[in-house]
This record gives structure tokens, sequence and C-alpha cells, in this order.
């Protein structure tokens, strides 16, 4: 088992951020999602939105890894839950992997939450808890795996500013032409 973790301080208040990061796939900084369904959401009585999607995600593994755990395809589906509490500013979104989970689990956790000193800022914390099973080099496979998330976090900490400018001028977009903002 490899436990990975990670903090990222946004320069952006906790509901713009959160926005952003409901929409962030599929996006070209992270081509690997290639897909993304909605299959359910509603507003709890106390306020809270909750969501289950199912992301499609097609990764180009290496060969050998392909060859090790003894699969030719590579598209994968991962179920994600979020819950957006509008009310304690919180976004917390638990993902976990429903393909190939007889040889890996990943579980991972993220949370948006406004800075404690500045709440023009938001701050993401991420933990990702994978687990190779039934193969030979399972830690090696594990670290492989820790440090594409890794990369791939780096990338959606680039994609969300990159959203918030594209949201920005689709706002500014429609406040000329309609008067409002979508967003």
């Amino acid at each position: 088992m490899k436990i990975w973790t990670s903090e990222h301080v946004f320069e952006h208040p906790w509901e713009t951020v959160t926005t952003a990061a409901m929409q962030k796939y599929p996006n070209p900084m992270n081509p690997s999602v290639v897909g993304v369904d909605v299959l359910d959401r509603h507003v709890d009585p106390s306020g809270k939105l909750h969501s289950h999607r199912l992301l499609s995600t097609e990764w180009g593994l290496p060969s050998i890894v392909k060859s090790l755990i003894g699969a030719a395809r590579t598209k994968t589906y991962v179920q994600e839950h979020s819950v957006v509490d509008p009310v304690e500013k919180t976004m917390e979104l638990k993902s976990t992997n429903i393909s190939f989970t007889n040889m890996v689990s990943v579980d991972e956790r993220l949370v948006y939450k406004p800075h404690p000193q500045d709440p023009e800022k938001t701050v993401l914390t991420q933990e990702a808890i994978i687990t190779v099973k039934g193969v030979s080099l399972s830690s090696y496979l594990e670290g492989l795996m820790a440090n594409t998330i890794s990369s791939n976090a780096n990338k959606v900490s680039m994609a969300v500013p990159s959203l918030l400018l594209f949201l920005g001028v689709v706002c500014w977009k429609s406040l000329v032409l309609n008067g409002v903002c979508p967003h």
C-alpha cells in the first residue's frame, strides 16, 4: 500500500474554485479523463449538494505494466461522490476505481476549503491510497501510480486557473449579451 498526499493553495475564493473544480473534466491538461457522466445529483434538506459521477479514463500504460497485470485494455472507470456544503464552505470528493479492482485499488479524497488566514484563497488537500494486489513488483507499481497521481494533481492545479479564466470570459460575454452570468 502506498499513501500519497498533497496540498495546494489557489489564489481565488472558494466559490470560484469549487465551481471550476466541478467542471474540470474533460480538459486538455489531463487527457486521460475522456468522459464524465452524472449518475445522481440532489440537494439534501440541509442544503448540501450531493453528486455521484462516473469518470471514463484512458491510460496509456507501458507494455510491461500491461503484461504484468495481464490486460490489454486500458479504459477504466472511476466512481466519484462529492458533497458541497455552501454553509460550511467545504467541498469533499471521494473517488475509487471500479475497473481492475481485483488487481488495484485507488481511493482518493479531495477537500476544498477557504484558506484559514485569507478567505480570498482556497486550500485543496488531496490523499490517495494505492494498493496493487496479486502481482509481482506491487510496491514498484504502487510507486509508479503515486507518481502518476502526483503529476495529474499538478496538471489539475494548472487546469483550474485556466478554467477560471474561461468561465470569466463566458460570464463576461454573457453579461454583455444577456445581462446575466450563467455561473
